[in-house]
């Protein structure tokens, strides 16, 4: 239900840039007509980023999310005229391969289109150079073409959506300067500017780079960095004289040259060109000049020659046509660049009404202020915005020193070739667990995720996988992976492994009304007896899925709980009562996994409790004591083995690795890593949320069924799920595919046709050494097992079939033994 039921919000919008004027739009439509933006600069160009943007829009992304903004972003703007001018120029998009590397990362981006539903064909360097004769065509292996893409006009879009905001109730002041943000027993009340100050329900910062300013005036943290990129225009060209109409400047598509970062488009008879190959250029948000103390725009900084030049002799290779002219002009623009490089969106849980918009770019200004004001509007987004959510970062995550490293990496990255397992390299380490210095001397291969420093495989096993005989791997999933994993994998199913799980995310829930509370929030009956753990769901109100949990119940009013990312723990905070606490016990606490068959037999010995599976049955918990380490052992199994998940206080960690070590060694037992973790999850069927299934889908969509108990009473989302259910099946499922050939492999991301036709695309995948094929999860129409599809990789049509799971041990033999 629309919360305009009530009363229509005031909301006071900070920046009219193309994201404030585009949010302003979006409110409006809802029925939110009580809008103000504030604008610190003149209207209609009010000197941010969007007064210089060139105006690229382009899709293809390995985001979804990111996708489906600039889609809509298209769609809006080219719905929208300003004095018979569009506010859209499809020109489309062409990406160059110069390199053999780019053409094959082409082939990846062109199944990240067919993934997402965009029009995209891979060219040859003949087509290139048709649409685009200005270049070297013996310099071009090939290209990949998105006829959808284009230029938008940022200051007409803005101005566009102004006036329909304007007639709807909406209005736009500028030259107002916000000073402050106040607020009042948690929640925003105004906004206060050297012109005045503006009562609010709801206010949100779309400032662009300015929004660490605002942030601080509001008590909240935005984890931006603004950087200055480099643009520049050339003198005319002879060669581009009558081509364009001077309204619409361009008849060309965006050129990006990555293996270079640049790209070009057309400025009617001139070229304009933008680099990403210069150094970083971080800009402190707080010293930037105000409009009238600048003299061009405060987002525009002077042009530094000496960093364009390596990039001018560049362009001139690529475009000879260059080699007879000159730069005209150029300079340096600021935008904004977060630590993962996604936006920043929603609101925040220190101040209630007060919301982020932030870290956007042209490309998905209106894709992102659609989903902005569907969630102020209508309590959550249409789309999944989990990759976006402000709550995403760790608190370790958050720190000066940390923004500014990741977010100065993200901008040298732009155009890089990413492999989707790439850690960043600075800061590491940053969080360790305390077996990291085992793990050291086991030859610990890390990887990084949420700052922790994570082993996918050891190199002390590398004897076991000599005997292995596993298929070659192409050079792209041979990447960050070892046929090491193989043999931890193996040696988990047929010995015991430790797994270090500190990382998996721990809150503890407590107080008089803990079990009430997850019993209102959760789909699952968590009501059992203290000693239970439960396999449950956060449902939205939609009945979408927030995430999954595992619930210990450790006493009549403690909970511990194994979530999924930070803003789990924001959720639950947002919905506790007075009478209930939720903290994160994750820093001070660690986690060893001890599964495979001899698992009891390592563990038994060290503890006088009995860990039989009459004593100690699967989904249980309880405390007790692993040699001297204190622990609270959960009968859990995310490889498909026999089990503990063994948690102890983080000074005792080590104590407890150690202890484990030394009794399993005459077990056989390994330290194994997250690449082997990953192929045994995905042989069992065990969803990852985030990849797997997130808000988009339903329990019964994703195969979590069993998971909704709706007869327990009443919980969020359980009426919408029900008339979800009584709407019709799903239309679509999380479907196991294994894949034919025992040499495939995938990783995630890709499309899957079915009779010839996209059908869906890959979530998660993984080669299951068990099975010897390669396992995928993919969201696919409702399909019978044995049902023949394709993967593309790499462009290449790799047959599958629909299989039924758990591929490994249905029966679940060997774990409840």
């Amino acid at each position: 239900m629309s919360r305009t039921s009530a009363h229509r919000p005031r909301v006071v919008v900070i920046g009219a840039g193309v994201v404030g004027c585009s949010l302003a739009d979006e409110l409006t439509a809802r029925g939110w007509t009580d809008v103000t933006v504030l604008e610190q600069g003149p209207l209609p160009a009010p000197g941010g980023s969007t007064s210089h943007a060139p105006g690229l829009v382009f899709r293809t992304s390995p985001s979804r999310t990111l996708s489906g903004f600039a889609g809509y972003t298209i769609e809006k703007f080219s719905s929208l005229r300003v004095d018979g001018l569009s506010c859209f120029n499809p020109v489309g998009g062409l990406e160059l391969a110069t390199t053999e590397e780019r053409w094959t990362e082409l082939h990846r981006r062109s199944g990240y289109a067919a993934s997402w539903g965009i029009r995209g064909e891979l060219v040859s360097a003949r087509r290139c150079k048709e649409l685009w004769p200005l270049l070297d065509e013996s310099r071009v292996i090939g290209g990949f073409l998105t006829p959808d893409d284009g230029l938008a006009r940022a200051l007409l879009a803005c101005r566009a959506q102004r006036i329909r905001a304007e007639r709807r109730g909406a209005r736009f002041l500028d030259r107002h300067t916000v000073t402050g943000v106040e607020r009042e027993d948690g929640r925003v009340t105004g906004v206060v500017t050297d012109r005045g100050t503006f009562r609010a329900d709801h206010v949100v910062s779309a400032a662009g780079f300015w929004g660490p300013v605002i942030g601080r005036m509001a008590g909240v943290d935005v984890p931006l960095l603004p950087l200055a990129h480099q643009y520049a225009t050339t003198l005319p060209l002879p060669e581009l004289s009558g081509v364009n109409d001077p309204r619409t400047e361009a008849s060309r598509p965006i050129l990006r040259f990555q293996d270079r970062d640049l790209y070009f488009r057309e400025h009617t008879d001139r070229i304009g060109i933008g680099s990403y190959a210069h150094r970083p250029l971080p800009v402190d948000p707080f010293t930037v000049r105000a409009y009238d103390d600048d003299p061009l725009m405060p987002s525009s900084y002077p042009f530094t020659a000496e960093d364009f030049a390596p990039s001018w002799e560049e362009c001139r290779r690529l475009l000879p046509a260059l080699g007879r002219t000159e730069i005209d002009e150029g300079f340096n623009g600021v935008f904004s660049f977060t630590p993962d490089g996604m936006p920043l969106l929603g609101e925040s849980r220190a101040l209630r009404g007060f919301w982020l918009a932030e870290a956007l770019w042209v490309t998905h200004s209106a894709g992102a202020a659609r989903a902005v004001a569907e969630w102020m509007v209508e309590g959550r987004p249409s789309v999944d915005v989990h990759e976006c959510d402000l709550s995403r970062f760790e608190g370790a995550q958050r720190s000066p020193a940390y923004v500014s490293d990741r977010g100065a990496q993200q901008f040298v990255e732009v155009y890089d070739i990413i492999h989707p397992l790439q850690p960043m390299e600075r800061p590491r380490p940053l969080r360790v667990s305390p077996f990291h210095s085992r793990q050291r001397e086991l030859g610990a291969y890390f990887l990084e995720g949420g700052g922790w420093e994570r082993p996918h495989w050891y190199e002390a096993n590398a004897p076991l996988s000599d005997a292995l005989h596993l298929p070659e791997r192409d050079s792209w999933s041979a990447r960050h992976w070892s046929p090491i994993a193989a043999a931890e994998a193996l040696a988990t199913r047929e010995r015991v492994a430790l797994y270090d799980m500190t990382p998996l995310r721990r809150l503890e829930v407590s107080g008089p009304g803990a079990l009430a509370f997850l019993q209102r929030m959760t789909t699952n009956d968590v009501s059992r007896k203290p000693g239970a753990v439960t396999y449950t769901l956060l449902l939205d109100g939609t009945g979408g899925i927030r995430s999954d949990l595992t619930v210990a119940r450790l006493a009549e009013d403690r909970f511990q709980i194994g979530a999924s990312s930070p803003a789990d723990e924001d959720w639950l905070l947002r919905h506790a009562p007075d009478d209930v606490r939720v903290r994160d016990i994750t820093a001070g606490t660690c986690c060893v996994g001890v599964w495979g068959p001899l698992a009891r037999d390592l563990v038994q010995p060290l503890t006088r409790d009995d860990f039989s599976h009459q004593g100690f049955g699967y989904f249980r918990a309880r405390r007790t004591f692993v040699g001297h380490v204190p622990v609270t052992a959960l009968r859990l199994s995310y490889v498909g083995e026999l089990g503990w998940e063994l948690y102890t206080s983080a000074d005792l960690g080590l104590r407890l690795w150690d202890t484990l070590w030394e009794a399993g060694r005459a077990l056989g037992v390994i330290a194994a890593g997250r690449s082997a973790f990953d192929s045994l999850r995905l042989e069992k069927g065990y969803r990852s949320w985030g990849a797997d299934m997130t808000d988009e889908h339903t329990p019964y969509e994703a195969g979590l069924g069993f998971a909704v108990r709706p007869d327990k009473g009443d919980f969020m989302g359980r009426d919408a799920l029900r008339a979800r259910q009584e709407a019709g099946g799903p239309a679509r499922r999380l479907t196991a595919l294994l894949l034919d050939d025992p040499a495939s492999v995938v990783l995630g991301k890709e499309p899957v046709y079915v009779d010839g036709v996209p059908a869906g695309y890959v979530t998660s995948a993984a080669y299951g050494y068990s099975l010897g094929r390669c396992v995928a999860y993919a969201w696919l129409p409702p399909l019978v097992a044995g049902t023949a599809a394709h993967v593309e990789y790499l462009g290449q049509k790799v047959p599958a079939t629909v299989a039924d799971e758990p591929l490994f041990d249905p029966g679940m033999r060997r774990i409840r033994c």
